[in-house]
């Protein structure tokens, strides 16, 4: 009886500690960004990603700044969208959970007029204060709804450059915060310019860079060339691995389907002509130079829309692969 009630205990044990972790895999993060919408999805807003080799899906809340000088910072409010808001942000993690995939649950803050959010910086001390205020409610509020969901990954703040470097006590008090009400793994989604001078990665679980490096110049777009653009990103990225010793994770990456993407792959406001072989070569490039790295733990692709059939196309020159050409580069590697 005592030799069946331990093995009754131990598989209780193991049948707990899967069912936590059901979601999480040892393999490479092939990652996918997602748009939140303004209504509820299903299964068949997902499928069609999944279907790529998709493993890992970005929900991502975002929350409204008026200026990057002022401290206000408002979210979860009924003019958002459903799924940027906390309603729609827990369904859409059970739509993903119900479909086996692994979220990372991504705050993110917009800045009125398109202001880049690095650039976030206070006049004085009570209008840092309040901004910290702010920003540790609007985390923790998602920390605590990753926490209730079993999110696999909580990235705790999204290319704010000028935020992290003027107060880094705040930083490492903030995490400390988070890590008292959520229990997955933590990231930090730095710009690709900065990600150096953060001080904290020792805290996090990834080093996390939003993955915009320029690999080519203007009018260099063979494979070759823009492989060649990586090598001096990957020594530094190598250099910070090894630094703090911990694997990179690419928050975001991806290309616009246009000619000269990889000279300036965060450049979202040039109406330009739609080259599809161009954003697929600079995905390819970045694969065969990045993906199969031993200190690289993988990425999220930006983006993916719930509507995929009407999604992207060949007339579309944004960042989603979405009915394109690249669709079928990004699917040798996620397969």
């Amino acid at each position: 009886m005592n030799k069946l009630l331990l093995t009754v205990f131990i598989f209780g044990l193991t049948f707990l500690a899967e069912s936590q972790h059901k979601h999480e895999s040892p393999d490479k993060i092939n990652g996918m960004s997602f748009v939140a919408v303004n209504h509820a999805i299903d299964s068949t807003h997902v499928v069609p990603m999944k279907s790529l080799g998709v493993g890992w899906v970005a929900i991502i809340p975002f929350a409204y700044m008026p200026a990057a000088t002022m401290p206000e910072i408002r979210y979860d409010k009924k003019w958002q969208w459903r799924g940027e808001r906390i309603e729609g942000s827990r369904q859409h993690i059970r739509q993903m959970h119900a479909q086996n995939l692994s979220v990372m649950m991504k705050p993110q803050i917009w800045i009125g007029h398109g202001t880049y959010t690095g650039e976030i910086e206070m006049m004085n001390n009570k209008d840092w204060r309040k901004l910290e205020d702010n920003y540790t409610k609007y985390i923790l509020a998602y920390a605590s709804i990753a926490n209730e969901e079993n999110v696999e990954m909580l990235c705790v703040g999204t290319e704010l450059k000028l935020f992290v470097a003027t107060r880094p006590d705040y930083w490492s008090k903030l995490i400390k915060e988070i890590k008292k009400i959520y229990s997955g793994k933590l990231t930090y989604a730095a710009n690709w310019d900065d990600f150096d001078d953060a001080t904290f990665w020792g805290d996090l679980d990834y080093i996390g860079v939003d993955a915009y490096f320029p690999i080519s110049q203007e009018g260099k777009r063979k494979l070759s060339d823009l492989k060649n653009g990586w090598k001096q990103h990957l020594a530094l990225l190598d250099t910070v691995s090894n630094l703090y010793d911990k694997k990179i994770l690419f928050t975001e990456y991806g290309y616009r389907s246009i000619k000269d993407c990889a000279a300036k792959p965060w450049d979202y406001s040039e109406d330009a002509a739609v080259d599809l072989k161009a954003q697929c070569l600079a995905l390819e490039a970045l694969y065969q130079s990045v993906w199969k790295e031993e200190k690289f733990a993988g990425g999220f692709l930006w983006k993916w829309h719930a509507d995929n059939e009407n999604a992207g196309g060949k007339e579309n020159n944004m960042f989603t692969v979405q009915n394109k050409e690249a669709l079928n580069v990004v699917m040798k590697y996620y397969n």
